[in-house]
């Protein structure tokens, strides 16, 4: 499994990529092979409003339908609408490709509940 070092990660397997004032958030590789094909995903709308926390969307696949879970606060600047039309991308590249929204960092200091890369693969390895 692929756990990019740049990247930061939360618990409910979203990974975050911290950009001028916003981030870009997906699905980890380990939550794409859990879920197995994914058919379906639902996203925000720009320029909505989140919490950190809250849920944002859902993904659909084959074994679950999952909630995709806010990493932080902010307002949602843009949404992949690729990812939207082919959710297949997921499972496919769900680090470049596949992200799914961009969204305006409203505290930074949320950012300290994520995990590295290593801390998350650890997560991952004791989580059972």
């Amino acid at each position: 499994m692929d756990f990019p070092d740049e990247l930061k990660y939360s618990k409910e397997h979203i990974w975050v990529r911290v950009e001028n004032g916003s981030a870009v958030i997906g699905i980890t590789d380990f939550a794409q092979e859990e879920m197995g094909t994914i058919s379906g995903v639902e996203l925000p709308d720009e320029g909505d409003e989140v919490e950190q926390d809250d849920s944002i969307g859902s993904i659909e696949a084959q074994k679950t339908v999952a909630s995709i879970y806010a990493p932080f606060s902010g307002t949602v600047r843009s949404v992949n609408h690729e990812a939207l039309d082919n959710p297949e991308l997921l499972n496919d590249d769900p680090y470049d490709g596949a992200w799914l929204v961009e969204i305006s960092l409203d505290d930074p200091e949320e950012l300290k509940n994520l995990l590295s890369a290593n801390d998350y693969a650890e997560y991952i390895e004791n989580r059972d």
